[in-house]
């Protein structure tokens, strides 16, 4: 019989045994027919069981039968017990799932190779120091000199590319008034043909494209934007569109799973780096990226020592412009070092923020699924003790102890199938739910989450795993059952007991853990959500506002001017940006004609009301006056005082600030103010000076903000009206953005909001998953010693004894756990600081919570079983002796 038959036979049992029985009765008949008795025929065949048993062995694959055969035992075993059935599978479900959304999230920013030739080749430049305070810092951005230096440095051992970080901006394949926003990064021209990236459509961008500063307007569309913004419309080729003042014609479409180098922007339209002409000769713009790739056969540290070499002449001539630096601080500078960082999965700024806050998520879901694994476990060993008289019959009949040990493990595979079908359900909507929550409304995250091939052999891998976490150790215990003691009704009292109080205690460290790091994420977010900003964010708007041609301030001031006659609209003043942008301007400064010192002064243009309106109190002075204009006046924060006038009153005082090639603007300072934050809740108050909006002589703008406060407690009920009245005010004028001031404020705590309220979720789940464990270890105990109980009560034990009795060793494994759990989460402090913002983890505090909260559960799912072991009744316990 051929091999598939075998197979086959294996799925159809019911049919392959009536074949069988036909066949030993026309074996029998036959014999009969010869004249033979009926009962010497039947004797002289033998035994009909072996003779059946010895044919479905050569009918059939036996293993995959035994397979088949225990599968559907298991599966009926299930179905007896629904109701903890549906418990562990809901309970290994949610952990399997959040298991593998975590995956996918860290798979997607961080693992993820880029779909490009030689990914795995592929690095990115970044450098690393100390800052003056002694913290570690890293950036990535360079200058175009400083690159093109670089690329011709190590011409022929490697291809340097040149990417820009991707952002926003504002474009329109019409007029004026369809303005657009699209994802825009620009990047070398050979940068398709160094990463082997060949087009769908039309043609890439190639070198010629990128030699001459503003002289190739071309762009390709990434297949993402083209499929989203144009419906894959083939007549796209040829097409223009508008950004600023240049026309740029489309090229091509990139490739289909190409969304550009930055994991979690998806990139729409890619320029050449020469269209940003402004940027391109100079040495102190640091806008772009350099990602390299090493030619075949060249090792990686001689190419970072001769690009460090390249990087550190470059920034020694560059700081000969420094006014400020003396002959000792030249020596010495540059002083941080190149660094070459594998960029398979490309490089983004989102990488850099969320690779710790990834970590520590993928270590809390994996304790959760420890957590989930013990409990089963616990379920899985009481319930072998139970069908312990079960499997020495098996035994006894001459089943093997592999045989029992596979007969439990194919029950823990249900168990864990069930469970990974329910994961993947959650998985699915939990990743990109997680992605949505990663960056403010305004600027979302985008991430390519496939359920792809990487995804299904993760989820695979896991199942198989979390079998064998939770199903061995009861399917051992199984398999070492002693048939004389079990079939005679005896057994060993405390043979299961041990192993399901270890796995009580390791629950309990793992819950503690849990609750510890929980409880640090919860607290930063607190004090970083009560961190004063130093003004008010309530029915603030900040609109920014474009226009096509420059225009000078008189023109800003009448929209400005025309808004503050829009009904709801209480105050409207103008700045350069909003405060908590995270757009910043800096300059070194000189008071009384010194030497500048190392500390950088941070500005802001804004215009007169700008104060008021963003309700920052002033300490003394004036506000800015309609003809102030700079350079000229200035009004300063309490820090800049204290930093420069060592805390005296600087009104009246003026400062000077220095440019980099030693050119001097006086300021005179007229009025002092509070202070606000500058550019970021986390660091600390930055000195900053507010300049006039005005300039002299007059400059020219094409963009602004116009910060809005409104009567509404909804300032955004009022954007669609101000939309409208923005180009009313004046011809020209455009509004490009418009969002809160306190989703800025909210967007400095993402991070810490996303981490907290996961943190707690999967605390919640830990809880409830340690009070059910220890519910069932108690309840078993209960079952276990239940005649010892009745006898102990009918020789005149108390109540309280007989508790104490059944919990105590359950309780010693609690608080041993407890204790391990603060240990490990003292070790795990230090790890999880950086994410931290204000807050101690060795504050009492901190480790008290989650001892007295992991107690409290205790005693919660001790209470069933307690009045359970109370109120066994004596005499029915003498009597079944």
């Amino acid at each position: 019989m051929s091999l598939r038959s075998r197979i086959a036979n294996v799925f159809r049992n019911d049919r392959l045994s009536r074949e069988i029985d036909e066949e030993l009765r026309s074996h029998i008949e036959e014999g009969i027919a010869r004249g033979r008795d009926p009962v010497e025929a039947r004797r002289a065949f033998g035994s009909a069981l072996r003779q059946r048993e010895h044919s479905r062995d050569v009918r059939l694959v036996a293993w995959l039968d035994s397979l088949r055969a225990d599968a559907v035992f298991g599966w009926r075993q299930l179905m007896k017990r629904k109701v903890t059935s549906a418990a562990a599978i809901l309970s290994l479900g949610l952990a399997i799932g959040a298991c593998t959304a975590a995956f996918r999230l860290i798979d997607a920013l961080l693992l993820r190779p880029l779909p490009v030739a030689h990914a795995d080749n592929l690095y990115a430049i970044s450098f690393a120091g100390i800052n003056p305070d002694g913290k570690a810092r890293s950036y990535d951005s360079c200058s175009y000199p400083m690159f093109r230096q670089m690329r011709a440095a190590v011409r022929g051992k490697a291809e340097l590319i040149a990417v820009s970080q991707t952002g926003r901006v504002d474009l329109t394949y019409g007029s004026d008034q369809e303005m657009e926003k699209a994802y825009w990064q620009s990047v070398s021209g050979w940068m398709f043909r160094a990463l082997g990236l060949r087009p769908v459509l039309g043609r890439t961008l190639t070198e010629n494209d990128d030699l001459t500063p503003g002289a190739q307007p071309y762009a390709v569309l990434s297949f993402d934007y083209w499929t989203r913004r144009f419906a894959r419309d083939p007549g796209v080729i040829g097409r223009s569109f508008r950004k600023g003042d240049s026309l740029y014609t489309i090229a091509g479409v990139g490739p289909e799973r190409f969304t550009g180098t930055e994991p979690g922007i998806v990139t729409d339209i890619f320029v050449p780096t020469m269209m940003n002409a402004g940027a391109i000769h100079s040495a102190n713009s640091f806008w772009l990226r350099i990602l390299v790739l090493p030619k075949p056969g060249v090792a990686v540290d001689p190419l970072r020592a001769q690009l460090h070499s390249v990087y550190w002449a470059f920034e020694h001539e560059r700081a000969k412009g420094f006014v400020n630096y003396t002959r000792q601080d030249m020596a010495t500078f540059p002083q941080d070092q190149l660094l070459l960082e594998p960029a398979a999965a490309g490089v983004s700024g989102m990488q850099k923020d969320y690779r710790r806050s990834l970590a520590a998520l993928g270590v809390l879901v994996g304790l959760v699924l420890l957590i989930a694994c013990a409990n089963v476990a616990n379920l899985m060993t009481a319930q072998a003790a139970s069908r312990a008289r079960e499997m020495a019959l098996r035994v006894s009949i001459g089943a093997g102890r592999l045989r029992l040990v596979q007969l439990v493990l194919l029950e823990s595979a249900w168990l864990a199938l069930l469970s990974a079908a329910m994961g993947g359900v959650f998985a699915w909507w939990a990743a990109p739910f997680v992605v949505a929550r990663i960056n403010p409304e305004f600027n979302p995250a985008r991430l390519v989450l496939p359920a792809d091939w990487r995804v299904f052999g993760f989820g695979t891998a896991l199942t198989a795993a979390v079998t064998l976490l939770f199903g061995l150790l009861p399917a051992l215990r199984a398999s070492a059952v002693k048939p004389a003691l079990a079939l005679k009704g005896g057994g060993q009292p405390h043979s299961g007991r041990r192993s399901m109080h270890v796995l009580i205690a390791v629950q309990m460290a793992f819950c503690v853990l849990v609750l510890f790091v929980a409880g640090l994420f919860a607290a930063t977010f607190e004090g970083l959500s009560h961190q004063p900003a130093g003004f008010s964010a309530e029915r603030l708007l900040a609109l920014e506002v474009a226009s096509q041609a420059g225009q000078p301030a008189v023109n800003w001031e009448q929209v400005a001017g025309h808004l503050r006659t829009v009904p709801g609209v209480e105050k409207v003043a103008l700045a350069g940006w909003p405060l908590l942008s995270g757009t910043m301007s800096n300059n070194h400064v000189s008071v009384q004609g010194a030497t500048p010192g190392s500390v950088l002064c941070f500005f802001l243009s804004v215009s007169p009301g700008w104060v008021d309106t963003m309700r920052i109190p002033f300490l003394n002075g004036r506000d800015f006056r309609p003809g102030d204009a700079y350079p000229g006046a200035a009004i300063v924060n309490r820090t800049f005082a204290r930093q420069y006038f060592g805390g005296a009153d600087p009104v009246g005082q003026s400062f000077e600030t220095v440019g980099a090639k030693g050119e001097r603007t006086r300021l005179e300072i007229v009025g002092l103010v509070a202070d606000a934050q500058y550019r970021s809740l986390r660091e600390p108050v930055l000195p900053v000076a507010y300049i006039p909006f005005r300039s002299a002589p007059e400059q020219s703008r094409r963009s602004a903000t116009l910060m809005v406060r409104t009567a509404s407690q909804d300032p955004r009920a009022l954007i669609s009206i101000l939309r409208q009245e923005i180009p009313r005010a004046r011809a020209g004028f455009r509004l490009s953005t418009a969002f809160t001031q306190e989703s800025l404020v909210a967007a400095q705590t993402v991070r810490e909001r996303l981490l907290a309220a996961l943190a707690l979720f999967f605390a919640g789940v830990a809880l409830l998953l340690a009070g059910v464990g220890l519910y069932g270890v108690l309840d078993y105990a209960v079952l276990q010693r239940r005649r010892e109980i009745g006898i102990r009560m009918a020789l005149g034990a108390r109540p309280g004894d007989i508790v104490r009795g059944v919990t105590a060793e359950v309780y010693w494994m609690v608080l041993a756990g407890a204790g391990g759990g603060i240990v490990l989460g003292m070790g795990s402090a230090k790890w999880v600081a950086t994410l931290l913002f204000q807050v101690k983890p060795t504050d009492p505090a901190m480790l008290l919570l989650p001892l007295a909260t992991i107690l409290a559960v205790a005693l919660v799912a001790a209470l069933p079983a307690a009045m359970r072991a109370v109120r066994i009744d004596p005499a029915t316990m003498l009597r079944s002796e």
